[in-house]
């Protein structure tokens, strides 16, 4: 019974809209923009699409768990911060991105400890502790963010680089290698069971003797370690440290999982829909940039778009409410 509960729970949903979305954000990219639609297109696509795509696999488990964490964008600004500042002070670089990862990692579990035994929306104790993460670290650099990045993080994530004979930038496929762990993870492993059987029914999953915080602890920590992961790979690209940068992943990691089809009440979803998702939101923002819209204009037509297309998803009831 149990084996036959937590198999049972999985359910992919259709992805169809945001492939048909994204291939008509393309047309009309290419009908509209002058130049648009060529290999640095493609390139800079692919290059801005796996960042938001890494910072938003974790946000896939958690959401898929039922959960969300507002604290990515804190981690991300957190570790591009630190990382640079220790680097500048002269610890090697690597050293100093495997602190930063393995501090992001206990910030995670505590976030879901805290939830879980509390009793607290994730919601609230991930935008709370973000802050504080945040605060903590601009404290500690006297809110003067310093050191850089190494030359060979630059050319990893430089958009002109390439991988040997491939001329798409490393960056890529540590993507790649991020998201094959991830489908294994969901698809093909017992701790994927367990995350979607807690996502549908925590009642029925800890009946089926699945333990809760151990997998909330797994998921949030997750989401932390690939957002610190995120914000290292942004040191590489600006050249900078700045606590603010991502700012924007607040709500676009978000953006990218219910628009890949991942349903925000959890229980349902996958992470190659986040990829569709990270790639669609990275296309519209360029075209919609190639425009000439500002900011603004942007947020509204992105916030139409993730309307729509969350009706389109939202028409299937949940699990729970059909068993």
């Amino acid at each position: 019974m149990r084996s036959s509960l937590i198999a049972g729970v999985r359910r992919s949903p259709d992805i169809l809209i945001s492939v048909v979305l994204l291939i008509l954000i393309y047309v009309v990219g290419v009908v509209g923009i002058p130049g648009f639609g060529g290999e640095q297109t493609f390139k800079a696509v692919l290059l801005l699409a796996s960042f938001l795509g890494i910072a938003a696999a974790g946000q896939t488990l958690v959401v898929i768990l039922g959960g969300i964490d507002l604290s990515i964008p804190f981690v991300v600004g957190a570790a591009n911060v630190a990382v640079a500042k220790l680097y500048g002070d002269g610890m090697p670089f690597l050293l100093a991105t495997l602190i930063s990862l393995i501090v992001a990692g206990l910030f995670g579990v505590a976030n879901a400890a805290i939830s879980v035994k509390s009793n607290v929306h994730p919601l609230i104790v991930t935008l709370g502790m973000g802050t504080a993460l945040l605060g903590a670290v601009s404290l500690w650099t006297n809110g003067l963010p310093s050191g850089g990045s190494p030359a060979w993080l630059t050319q990893f994530v430089a958009i002109g680089s390439t991988t040997g004979p491939i001329p798409v930038p490393p960056v890529i496929f540590l993507w790649l290698l991020i998201s094959v762990g991830m489908v294994v993870l969901l698809r093909a492993s017992i701790f994927g069971r367990k995350l979607y059987a807690l996502g549908n029914s925590p009642q029925a999953a800890e009946l089926a003797l699945v333990r809760r915080l151990p997998v909330w602890a797994v998921s949030f920590g997750a989401s932390s370690v690939l957002s610190a992961v995120a914000g290292v790979l942004f040191l590489g690209f600006t050249g900078a440290a700045f606590a603010g940068v991502g700012q924007p992943y607040l709500f676009l990691t978000v953006g990218a999982v219910v628009l890949g089809g991942t349903l925000i009440t959890g229980g349902r979803g996958g992470y190659v829909g986040t990829i569709v998702g990270a790639l669609t939101i990275t296309l519209l923002t360029i075209v919609l940039t190639g425009f000439g819209l500002n900011a603004s204009l942007q947020q509204v037509v992105m916030g139409t778009v993730f309307v729509g297309i969350v009706a389109a998803y939202g028409r299937d009831a949940h699990v729970r409410s059909r068993v």
